[in-house]
């Protein structure tokens, strides 16, 4: 472990914080803690306890407690919940600590937690995350700004993060690449959902993959677009409400983001569903079709 980083806390420990756990614990020898929101409710708390044990990680009983005492903080909640717990971290946080926004949320979100972090004494980092964190789990890239970010890429290097770049010296620059970004990859995942489910009603799906096929040979268009439902069933919730803050990027860039809202929509529609993804793509889409109709819900 690096002796210059002694103690570091996760707050938020869902699907990146269990990637991350095991470098990190490894490199700090035990000295890290999780805090969860999910404790302070009966029905989640047994199960995101488990967590923690399954990652031998000590889980906190409060965001101070997680905190106390900790130079890297690593936020990684849902991105809704991004500026709150930047609020409420910033009520005990330790005295120059450096608080990692992992969170993927728009730049101005990033600035307004910036200023909350910096207020209460801590270091505020932006940090993107750029690509899905499995199966690279530590060896996810990752872009950090702002006025700290040499500092830290040195901890999060510490921390065991393989793969960390420095997009700028500005809060919001490594949060702008990853939104924009997510237009074009969360968007062809709307996209697909789309285009493969109105080919299945319409009974021309083979065709119309074959047509796409002749059009881009290089491009395997069943395997992804299944890749891409397999996405948006498990995760179309969250990356919905990653979307919206996508949508807040374009505003603030003076775009309407008529595209990326109807992004939103289909996430969240799929996500919602709530299902298991079956196994191929004909699966997939028999899947969501029959949950939609038992609920009577329409997709975007």
């Amino acid at each position: 472990m690096n002796a210059d980083l002694s103690r570091m806390a996760f707050l938020g420990f869902g699907e990146a914080a269990m990637a991350f756990a095991p470098a990190c614990h490894a490199r700090m020898n035990g000295a890290l803690r999780a805090f969860d929101i999910k404790t302070e409710a009966p029905e989640t708390e047994q199960a995101k306890h488990a967590d923690y044990e399954r990652f031998n990680i000590a889980g906190a009983a409060s965001c101070a407690a997680a905190m106390d005492a900790a130079e890297l903080i690593l936020s990684l909640v849902t991105a809704d919940q991004a500026l709150s717990a930047a609020t409420e971290a910033a009520r005990t946080l330790p005295e120059g600590a450096l608080y990692c926004d992992m969170n993927s949320v728009s730049p101005d979100t990033k600035r307004e937690a910036a200023d909350i972090i910096e207020a209460a004494g801590g270091r505020y980092v932006d940090v993107a995350v750029m690509a899905p964190v499995h199966p690279k789990r530590e060896n996810v890239p990752l872009l950090v700004s702002g006025p700290h970010a040499e500092a830290a890429l040195a901890a999060l290097k510490a921390a065991g993060f393989a793969d960390v770049g420095i997009a700028g010296g500005e809060v919001g620059r490594a949060s702008a690449i990853k939104m924009i970004r997510s237009i074009m990859v969360k968007g062809m995942e709307a996209l697909s959902a789309e285009c493969l489910i109105a080919a299945s009603r319409a009974d021309v799906r083979e065709e119309v993959i074959n047509s796409l096929t002749e059009s881009m040979p290089s491009y395997d268009w069943s395997g992804r677009g299944d890749y891409a439902l397999n996405r948006m069933m498990i995760h179309g919730k969250r990356r919905a409400a990653e979307m919206e803050e996508v949508v807040k990027t374009l505003k603030g860039l003076g775009l309407d983001g008529a595209c990326s809202q109807a992004t939103v929509d289909w996430q969240g529609a799929v996500g919602a569903l709530g299902l298991d993804p079956a196994d191929g793509l004909a699966a997939k889409i028999a899947q969501i079709e029959a949950e939609r109709q038992a609920r009577g819900a329409r997709l975007a």
